[in-house]
C-alpha cells in the first residue's frame, strides 16, 4: 500500500499538541504516584503552559512539593518507560476507572457506547486517550513546574523556541478571567464534560442555559454601570478580541444596557476601515493577511475619531468585502452630548488605533472565549478549539465557506492573533468572557456534518478527525434551547440582533 509519512516535530502544530499532552500525562502519573487519592486537575492554558490545581497543603502546593514532583517526573523521563496505546472493552474501561476512583473519566464514558475504549498505559498508570501521546517517557524531557498560587503552572517549550523554555509570563489579567469563569462553573455545578452530559441527559439543559446566559447578562450590565459612572468623561468604548470571540453581539448587548442607563450609544466597526484589497499586507506564505494591523487604514481611522471627538460631523466609510474596496454611502455621524461611541474590531486594544484621543475619553474592553470546562480532570479543552468550532459553523451559515476553507485559513488567523491581538490584552480596562459552558453541546450537531466533508486526501483531514473525536465526547443539545439574544446566536443563526 502506498502511503506518505510526515515527521512531526514540536515546531508542527500536531507535534506540539502531542508533546503538551504527553507532558500532562507524565505529570498526572507523577502526582498519582506521589499523592494517591489527592485531587489534581489540569485547569486551563496560561502563558506557555497549563495552570494546574493540586489539593495538598490547603490547596496550595509548596515549593518543596513541586520540587518533589518535578524530580519524580525527571526520573520517569530518565527511565524512558513505554507509553502504550491500548484498546480495551467498554465495560472493562468503566470498571477500571470506577474502581480507581476516577469519577470524571467514568462520567465521561458512561454516556457513550463504543465497543472499545482507547487508553494510554504507562507502568500501571492509565488515562483516557484524548489525542496521540509520545510512545516513551524519554521523549518529553523539557518542562518545568512554576508556583502560581493557589496552584502551579506546568510549563513547556513554545513552538518557536523548542526545545528551550521561555521566561514565564504569568498573565495576571487572563488568569483573573479564568478564575471568574471557574467560579461560574462551580455555581452551575459544571467542571467536566461528564457533568454537562449528566445534566443534559437529566433534562436540566434549560436550567444550565438560563443560568449561563444570566451570568453573561449580569456581567454586561455591570460593565455598562461602570462606564456610565465615569460619564461624561468616557466618550469612546473600544471592544477588541480574537476571531469568533463574540465581540459583535457583546457590543450590541452592551449598547442595550447602556440605553437602560440613559445613554445613546452609536457603533463604529473597524472592519469598515480596511484598506483596498490590493493594499492588504501579505503573510510569510504570500497570502492576504487580514489580521495585520496595517490591513486597517490607520490614518483615516484616527483622523475620523479625532474629528468626531472634536465635535465635527464625519461621513463614515462602508467596506465592500465582495469587491475588496471601501465605499462612502452618505452615512454621517456627529456625537451628541448624551452619546458615546462603541468601536468594535480585533485591533481595538492596539495603541495605534485611537491614539489621537485623550486617554481619559477611552474605555477598553477585551472579549475572549475562555472555556473553563474540561474533558476530564487531566485533559483541558483548548479555548482555540471552542473558537474554531464557532467560526466553522458561522462561516458555513453566513459566508458560504466549507470546513476545508475555514480549517485552511485558521493557522493564518492564529498567527495573526499571536502577533497583533494577544500582546495587547493587558491594555484593557475590563474583560468579558463570552464562553458558555453548554455551547459545545449545541455546536456539535452543526459542526459534525461540515467536518465529515473533509476527506482523507485533504491536507486538513487530520485536524477534522481530531475535532470530530473531540465532539464525540458531548451529548447533543438542540439549538432551540439557545435564547435569541445569546452570543452563541452570532454563530448558529436566528439571533434577535441584526448583523451587517
Amino acid at each position: 500500500v502506498d502511503s506518505d509519512v510526515t515527521l512531526l516535530t514540536m515546531c508542527d502544530s500536531h507535534g506540539w499538541r502531542i508533546y503538551r499532552n504527553s507532558v500532562s500525562f507524565l505529570l498526572a502519573k507523577a502526582v498519582r504516584e506521589l499523592h494517591p487519592g489527592v485531587r489534581f486537575a489540569v485547569e486551563h492554558s496560561l502563558g506557555s503552559g497549563f495552570y494546574c490545581s493540586l489539593a495538598v497543603n490547603g490547596g496550595s502546593p509548596t515549593d518543596a512539593t513541586l520540587a518533589h514532583i518535578r524530580d519524580h517526573m525527571r526520573d520517569l523521563v530518565a527511565r524512558d518507560l513505554p507509553i502504550e496505546r491500548r484498546k480495551i472493552a467498554f465495560a472493562e474501561a468503566l470498571k477500571r476507572f470506577e474502581e480507581a476512583g476516577q469519577n470524571d473519566k467514568f462520567d465521561l464514558l458512561r454516556f457513550r457506547n463504543p465497543p472499545k475504549v482507547v487508553v494510554y498505559d504507562c507502568a500501571g498508570f492509565a488515562d483516557l486517550a484524548h489525542g496521540v501521546l509520545a510512545d516513551r517517557t524519554g521523549a518529553v524531557g523539557h518542562f518545568d513546574l512554576i508556583p502560581h498560587p493557589p496552584g502551579f503552572v506546568l510549563q513547556f517549550p513554545e513552538r518557536a523556541l523548542a526545545p528551550a523554555l521561555a521566561p514565564f509570563d504569568p498573565q495576571p489579567y487572563l488568569f483573573r478571567i479564568f478564575a471568574q469563569h471557574k467560579e461560574w462553573g462551580r455555581i452551575l455545578g459544571l467542571r467536566t464534560v461528564g457533568d454537562l452530559n449528566r445534566m443534559v441527559a437529566g433534562r436540566q439543559a434549560d436550567e444550565i442555559v438560563r443560568i449561563a446566559e444570566a451570568l453573561h447578562e449580569k456581567t454586561i450590565a455591570r460593565l455598562a454601570d461602570r462606564i456610565s459612572e465615569q460619564r461624561p468623561g468616557i466618550r469612546w468604548v473600544f471592544i477588541a478580541g480574537p476571531s469568533s470571540s463574540g465581540k459583535t453581539t457583546f457590543a450590541k448587548r452592551l449598547a442595550v444596557q447602556l440605553r437602560v442607563n440613559g445613554l445613546r450609544p452609536v457603533a463604529i466597526s473597524v472592519d469598515n476601515y480596511f484598506v483596498e484589497r490590493e493594499r492588504t499586507p501579505r503573510d510569510e506564505a504570500g497570502e492576504l493577511d487580514f489580521e495585520h494591523v496595517e490591513a486597517v487604514d490607520l490614518d483615516l481611522f484616527n483622523e475620523h475619531l479625532a474629528r468626531l471627538d472634536g465635535g465635527d460631523e464625519v461621513e463614515l466609510p462602508s467596506f465592500n468585502f465582495t469587491e475588496g474596496r471601501r465605499e462612502f454611502r452618505g452615512q454621517t455621524l456627529k456625537i451628541e452630548p448624551d452619546q458615546l461611541v462603541l468601536v468594535e474590531g480585533i485591533h481595538c486594544l492596539n495603541p495605534r488605533l485611537g491614539s489621537a484621543l485623550p486617554a481619559a475619553h477611552r474605555f477598553r474592553i477585551y472579549v475572549s472565549a475562555l472555556t473553563q470546562l474540561n474533558l476530564d480532570e487531566h485533559n483541558r479543552i483548548a479555548t482555540t478549539d471552542n473558537r474554531l468550532l464557532r467560526r466553522l459553523v458561522r462561516d458555513h451559515q453566513f459566508r458560504g465557506h466549507n470546513a476545508l476553507r475555514t480549517l485552511g485559513m485558521w493557522p493564518s488567523v492564529r498567527r495573526g492573533e499571536k502577533r497583533w491581538i494577544f500582546p495587547f490584552q493587558n491594555e484593557a480596562d475590563a474583560a468579558f468572557n463570552s464562553a458558555l459552558d453548554y455551547e459545545l453541546a449545541v455546536l456539535k450537531p452543526l459542526a459534525e456534518p461540515l467536518l465529515k466533508e473533509v476527506k482523507p486526501y485533504h491536507t486538513q483531514y487530520a485536524e477534522a478527525r481530531r475535532l470530530m473525536a473531540f465532539l464525540d465526547s458531548f451529548l447533543t443539545l438542540p439549538y432551540g434551547h439557545v435564547p435569541p439574544t445569546s452570543i452563541l446566536r452570532e454563530f448558529i443563526g436566528r439571533s434577535s440582533f441584526r448583523y451587517a
